[in-house]
């Protein structure tokens, strides 16, 4: 709480002066809230839940170039390379950080500064363990540190945005740029034992390395971090870089400036981000896995250019409808990331699918994912009528 100063005495007079001026102020607003961040979180969304079984299903119809390159693009880059799949997680990073001013703005209104830290303190704190329960439901077993997934670094990431948000827009531009210049130095030119510095080598770089160190080497022998490579603690660094350009995205979204203006500056921001990331990626190459410099400027421009996208049809052009199944998916996404991980549709609608798929074999899974994604949006319909949200 801010601490309470005693009050000078004025007389009458200055004291109706003062009241009068007070009733004068305009009262601040609560942000609007931004339809395109709901309908392109639900977009994102829908990718995980369920959207990449739907391709899938479509594919064992028969095959086309158009569903086989889609089906190819909803998986993750074997090591170095870049797929519409990789870039899901940047997004969220990229939301998370767009976010925050708006909530930071509306809270505000009700609290001080230290109760809307504690606030995200707490969010942040529950944001992880949702991380570790999802984690120890995959592994079969306690897990606590699971940072090569979204929520963890989602966690620390937002934590941070909401310690910088009030700062000037060049502190914040700074700090993103200087995490992935110094993530950059950092795997460039400092060498582990029996490993060269810059190398960026399937499990054998300064990523894994430390990862061992850290955790031990019990962690990375679980499935999916040796035979997939994926990096956690040192990783987790320059994903708050992402985070930090979507909080100036949010603060752009908030300010007096024109709508085109805005668009423009997150297009121009998404293409100088792909432009420097490509340029750089001959001499870092682009690993997800390991969250490279080039990999979190290409990723971050896609997606700079996917929120343009939906701002500019929904915000600006003001087509809206098309995009309430998305929106639906998107203002419940937590609830539905985690229902999705826990509990298992699959098999519960594979007992009325299965008869279909007798008929039409080769539409089995076609029909099971269809009626999975239906079972799922049914459910957030549900909660968006009677104006359930569930938030961390």
């Amino acid at each position: 709480m801010e601490n309470l100063v005693s009050l000078p005495v004025v007389d009458a007079k200055n004291s109706l002066a003062v009241e009068s001026a007070m009733n004068r102020m305009p009262v601040a607003a609560a942000p609007e809230r931004l339809g395109s961040l709901d309908a392109f979180r639900g977009f994102i969304m829908l990718w995980i839940i369920g959207g990449e079984g739907l391709m899938v299903g479509l594919a064992a119809l028969g095959h086309n170039r158009v569903i086989d390159t889609i089906v190819y693009e909803l998986s993750h880059t074997p090591w170095q390379g870049l797929r519409f799949y990789d870039c899901i997680w940047p997004c969220f990073m990229l939301m998370v950080g767009v976010s925050v001013p708006l909530s930071f703005a509306k809270r505000s209104l009700t609290q001080t500064y230290h109760q809307q830290l504690a606030h995200a303190a707490k969010r942040s704190i529950v944001l992880f363990l949702l991380g570790s329960v999802r984690e120890s439901v995959l592994v079969g077993s306690p897990y606590l540190i699971e940072l090569s997934s979204a929520l963890q670094p989602i966690a620390i990431a937002y934590f941070v945005a909401v310690l910088v948000v009030r700062k000037s827009w060049r502190f914040q531009a700074l700090l993103c740029a200087g995490i992935l210049a110094g993530y950059a130095l950092v795997l460039a030119f400092i060498p582990a034992p029996g490993i060269s510095a810059g190398s960026y080598e399937l499990n054998h770089n300064l990523v894994h390395w430390v990862d061992i160190a850290l955790l031990g080497q019990a962690h990375w022998d679980r499935w999916p971090y040796a035979p997939e490579g994926w990096g956690t603690v040192l990783s987790t660094i320059p994903t708050i870089s992402t985070t930090l350009l979507g909080l100036l995205i949010g603060k752009l979204l908030m300010s007096a400036h024109a709508k085109q203006s805005k668009a423009k500056f997150i297009g121009g921001i998404g293409l100088v981000c792909l432009a420097v990331g490509y340029a750089i990626s001959p001499v870092v190459p682009v690993v997800m896995k390991m969250w490279t410099t080039s990999y979190g400027l290409i990723s971050a421009g896609w997606a700079c250019l996917m929120l343009l996208f939906f701002y500019w049809l929904i915000d600006m052009r003001g087509y809206r409808k098309w995009a309430f199944p998305f929106l639906i998916i998107g203002m419940n996404a937590i609830f539905i990331y985690m229902f999705t991980s826990l509990v298992h549709l699959d098999s519960m609608v594979n007992v009325f699918t299965k008869e279909l798929a007798v008929w039409l074999p080769k539409a089995g899974l076609l029909f099971q994912q269809v009626a999975v994604l239906v079972v799922e949006w049914l459910i957030l319909f549900w909660m968006y009528k009677r104006n359930v949200f569930v938030k961390a």
